[in-house]
């Protein structure tokens, strides 16, 4: 096979001085990518390895094919990616290797049995594959090498399989070329060439220098793998990736092996198994991974193996493989293999286009799933290029995702020590990342570590350093992980009820800040804002950012400083994403200009019923409705400093958000605590914050709102306004969707509210909607409701024939949690205070 690409590539012309795409990299998913834009009719198509074919990470994959995804965009990738092989083989007569003998997945514990159960429910729900809950008997009848002594249960997936990962590359190189591509190998791109776009303050790709010579092309992707960090960086383009050591074993051949022998993976002890040609082959994914390629990847790194560190890294999971599965004590063992393979911060791959340049597409870093995942991957990203704009929510995905700090070096060696790992190990709700941490702090960071008695346990969210959860000074602020309630609930509850009854303070600094200025700044976020924030000086506007299709690509706040000036409050992990829609959608002619000023201010959010007594009794103002509506933002002297009231709440009550430079953060910090304390003032994390926020329904960008998802159906219809002046983009989408509701067209989609009745149950999102026995949708958002008594949860329910008020009102609601169905209350309005009295009050 390998030898016939060769061939093929001796007889392909000099480099073309043009094309439409230059693919960089021709790996599994290098080669899917030029496959699915010439698939979609893309002339002039060009990929471009710099050695051979499949000779990074790509040839010596495990070749497993799965389709049990975290989420349902991913699924249905995984789903085509599969279902794509066989189409492949017929279409270009390249064997793929595919075999589809299913796989099964191991539990040794309760909380893992958990997992797997959640798992298939979910992925059942999502309808890519259908997952089975099997008890040990059925895994000893479909694996029986497997001893299954001590197992308490696992899940069967009959569709999964395995295939080669060079043999389906060669299919996709040969598909590609069959449709025009041209696909070369021995070409190294040693730079990509930028010009001014739209406008001169965001760089296009116009070509890319290579060392067969230039090519002028429109879109440039990076499917460098290894290199992907590297090739970024020649146009200016944060790639965060960095590469790890990845081992497996074969044994010599096994005669005893039965036939189709099921992938096994045994994620509790860090293993996955397959049959190979008659042997076995052993794989690890080690708890503690090593960092490799620090100084960069060797210039003629092409199939090349590492010596590795098989003693401590490998070993380990080979003696418990042994136990696990006897008849390999008497194997001989033919190779023990060490290879890099790259990770990225978060154990997800990138996907899409990238902030800083125009037309320059990122699909690299795929941790260990490319061969399973290129297909899917493939057909998205040329989809994307194609229509501008991604063909599902892939925001877990986008590059836009990343902050720039996560492309330093120091920072990935630390991180993907860690996530390499992390793919077999428990994936437990709230698990934070223990690597590369407290490096991004609120200047408020130490004042709530410490605060009224309270020690703050922190998580992550883009870097930043956030209280979580409260610890009294009887426990430690650690969490002890479970799919149940854990032993910080009763804290987590505290802080719940101060900002339902009293008074919580949160540290809300890592919420992203735009400061948006100049003669034309009205002008340019009426064009982009759905609301009128054409206001008064002094005004919060709520609103959305959307595309040309309706869906939505932001949602946050807008307060009108000035004639001039505006301030953006968005979510923390949105920064990167928003910015760029800022540069791609103010037109240069404009006066407007506009900088991320998150880093300059902390926010504390002062949040409950008794929050007014407390700031009047610091300002020495009224801050009633009369003097202090809600959507105000003006400035108050407290303390000794001035910072910048707003009244509007993300928890759904009486409250206000502190904007104070963060030189004087610790002096206001300071100031609210000493008054507070005479009024129970009470620290608060953000799981509070979220479980207040859902019992609202009140939603979050990335899980319940995305760029597919318009605030009609999000039941946010009241954004758009669509008398304004200018309109805004997105709106004629915007309008249909509206004319349709008030025809009576039904609406297949609608956002729901859902309250579980058992008290024990706890959500965490993904968990299917059932109505009266089918499932219709599953969870966007899960918590516990404190204040309603229950488990609550956000998710879209869908039917062909409409949802409505009597499609609501008549079914029989259940939630399913890890396969158990749980009666629940469905509701399009908020169960708590849907009238907003309590807020605005």
């Amino acid at each position: 096979m390998q030898d016939q690409t060769m061939s093929d590539a001796a007889t392909t012309p000099e480099i073309p001085s043009s094309a439409s795409a230059v693919v960089i990299g021709g790996g599994v998913v290098g080669g899917s990518v030029a496959y699915h834009l010439a698939r979609l009719g893309w002339k002039n198509v060009l990929l471009l390895e710099r050695k051979q074919f499949s000779c990074g990470t790509t040839w010596h994959a495990a070749g497993l094919i799965g389709t049990v995804r975290a989420n349902e965009s991913l699924a249905m990738l995984a789903q085509y990616s599969t279902s794509l092989l066989a189409e492949l083989e017929r279409e270009t007569g390249q064997s793929t290797g595919f075999r589809r003998v299913g796989s099964i997945s191991l539990a040794h514990s309760k909380d893992r049995l958990e997992e797997l159960k959640r798992l298939a429910s979910m992925n059942n729900a999502f309808g890519a594959a259908r997952v089975e809950v099997i008890g040990a008997e059925q895994i000893k009848k479909l694996c029986p090498i497997v001893n299954t002594r001590g197992l308490l249960g696992g899940t069967w997936v009959a569709g999964d399989g395995m295939a080669s990962p060079v043999d389906v590359t060669a299919a996709f190189i040969k598909g590609a070329r069959r449709r025009g591509a041209v696909c070369m190998e021995g070409v190294r791109v040693t730079a990509i060439r930028t010009a001014p776009g739209r406008d001169s303050r965001h760089p296009r790709v116009r070509g890319v220098a290579t060392t067969a010579g230039d090519v002028s092309c429109d879109f440039v992707v990076n499917c460098g793998g290894l290199w992907g960090r590297e090739i970024g960086a020649m146009a200016g383009v944060n790639v965060p990736l960095h590469a790890c050591e990845h081992y497996y074993a074969h044994t010599e051949k096994l005669p005893e092996l039965p036939d189709k022998l099921p992938v096994l993976r045994d994620h509790d002890k860090c293993a996955y198994y397959r049959e190979d040609a008659g042997s076995l082959l052993v794989g690890a994914f080690e708890r503690n991974a090593r960092p490799w390629g620090m100084d960069g990847v060797p210039e003629d790194f092409a199939f090349d193996e590492l010596p590795g560190h098989l003693e401590e890294q490998l070993m380990p999971v080979l003696e418990d493989a042994m136990e696990r599965v006897p008849l390999l004590r008497e194997a001989g063992w033919r190779k023990f293999f060490c290879g890099p393979e790259s990770f990225t911060p978060d154990d997800q791959f990138h996907l899409g286009e990238a902030p800083e340049v125009g037309n320059f597409f990122v699909a690299c870093g795929l941790n260990s799933v490319g061969i399973q995942s290129a297909g899917g991957i493939g057909k998205a990203l040329a989809r994307w290029m194609d229509d501008g704009r991604p063909p599902m929510d892939l925001w877990a995905n986008d590059i836009r995702r990343m902050q720039p700090f996560q492309g330093n070096r120091v920072y990935l060696r630390r991180r993907v020590a860690e996530t390499l790992g992390l793919l077999y190990d428990r994936h437990y709700p709230h698990r934070q990342y223990q690597s590369a941490r407290n490096i991004r702090h609120s200047p408020l960071h130490e004042k709530f570590t410490h605060c009224l008695g309270h020690r703050a346990c922190f998580g992550e969210s883009a870097g930043w350093e956030r209280p979580n959860w409260f610890a009294p000074p009887s426990m430690e602020p650690q969490y002890d992980h479970g799919f149940g309630k854990q032993k910080w609930f009763p804290c987590w509850e505290a802080e719940h009820r101060a900002a339902r009854e009293n008074i919580a303070l949160f540290d809300q600094s890592s919420f992203a800040k735009y400061l948006v200025h100049g003669r034309d700044a009205c002008d340019a976020l009426q064009k982009i804002c759905t609301a009128d924030v054409d206001v008064a000086a002094g005004r919060v506007v709520y609103t959305h950012w959307l595309n040309e299709q309706g869906g939505i690509e932001a949602d946050l706040t807008v307060s009108r400083i000035d004639e001039q000036t505006y301030w953006v409050l968005s979510g923390a992990t949105a920064n990167v994403r928003d910015m760029s829609w800022l540069r791609r959608h103010v037109p240069e002619e404009l006066r407007c200009s506009y900088a991320d000023i998150t880093a300059a201010y902390a926010v504390l959010g002062v949040m409950g019923p008794n929050s007014r007594k407390l700031l009047e009794a610091l300002s020495g103002e009224s801050l009633g409705n009369g003097d202090f509506p809600f959507g105000t933002s003006r400035e108050l002297e407290l303390g000794c400093c001035r910072l910048r009231a707003q009244r509007i709440s993300y928890v759904g009550e009486l409250g206000y958000e502190l904007i104070v430079g963060a030189d004087f953060a610790r002096h206001a910090f300071d100031e609210v605590v000493r008054e507070g304390e005479a009024y129970g003032l009470r620290p608060a994390g953000m799981h509070a914050m979220d479980s207040c926020r859902v019992e609202k329904k009140f939603v979050h960008f990335g899980h319940d709102v995305s760029d597919e998802d318009t605030p009609l159906e999000a039941g946010l219809g009241f954004v758009c306004n669509f008398r304004k002046r200018g309109g805004f983009i997105g709106i004629e989408a915007a309008r249909r969707a509206r004319e349709d509701a008030d025809r009576g067209r039904p609406r297949v989609k609608r956002l729901a509210q859902f309250l579980l009745g058992d008290p024990q149950v706890v959500l965490y999102h993904h968990e299917p909607i059932v109505r009266s026995g089918q499932i219709v949708g599953h969870l966007t958002s899960g918590t516990y409701g404190h204040t309603l008594g229950g488990a609550v949860g956000l998710g879209y329910v869908r039917h062909a024939g409409g949802v409505d008020d009597d499609y609501l009102n008549s079914g029989a609601w259940e939630i399913e949690v890890g396969g158990v169905r749980v009666p629940c209350r469905a509701s399009f309005r908020a169960l708590y205070d849907a009238g907003n009295r309590r807020m605005r009050g």
